[in-house]
């Protein structure tokens, strides 16, 4: 898995709160997807593009298609980002866009997880400061710097903002670990407690299995 170390990139302002797994990737596009290319093309759909949807031209006023931030690699989202179904291609498709890095108020709870299973950092700040952060990115030529080793956000006017990631997701995305890959990192500490186990109940490994 890509690790995630430190990213400074422009940012884009979306801004909009409860936006759903399926505005992410509508599920009818889903089901027809052919190549990865359709995952950027379909991303954000609901919002992206007019009347017309995919097969029609993109809406130049929304954020995610303005030219200034076609660099972004950071997206400053709304409340409850990500909620609605479990689709793990919801996370597949703002990577597909270019995104490493999502910081929003608040996450539905399987988006969250699902972003750590593909190199993605989502980031909970607070409302007020996520809206600051906002204003900061529509400034002409505004850079952000994301640190997950010093868990800080650097806006363009150089203050430090701390963030907390439990230690094992930092663990994670630091070194490009699955969550295989960072059970067995700990397969000398899962034996000896097996060892243990064995001598303090010893009848548990010996029955027999189960029909």
């Amino acid at each position: 898995m890509e690790r995630f170390e430190r990213l400074e990139s422009p940012a884009t302002p979306l801004g909009v709160r409860d936006v759903d797994t399926d505005v992410i990737l509508p599920m009818r596009r889903l089901v027809a997807l052919k190549s990865g290319a359709d995952l950027a093309r379909y991303a954000f759909e609901p919002l992206r593009y007019g009347p017309a949807g995919g097969d029609g031209p993109l809406d130049p006023t929304c954020p995610l298609n303005r030219p200034e931030y076609a660099e972004a690699r950071i997206l400053l989202a709304g409340a409850n980002f990500g909620c609605g179904s479990s689709r793990e291609p919801a996370v597949w498709a703002l990577k597909a866009l270019g995104y490493r890095c999502v910081i929003a108020p608040s996450f539905g709870d399987i988006f969250y997880k699902n972003c750590f299973q593909n190199a993605l950092l989502p980031i909970v700040l607070p409302a007020e400061t996520v809206e600051a952060l906002g204003e900061a990115a529509r400034a002409p030529g505004a850079r952000f710097a994301v640190d997950l080793e010093a868990l800080t956000i650097t806006p363009p006017d150089g203050r430090a903002i701390s963030f907390a990631i439990h230690p094992a997701r930092r663990e994670q995305l630091l070194e490009g670990l699955d969550e295989i890959a960072l059970t067995l990192k700990r397969a000398e500490r899962i034996a000896a407690f097996e060892a243990e186990d064995r001598e303090r109940r010893p009848w548990v490994h010996t029955l027999p299995p189960q029909s």
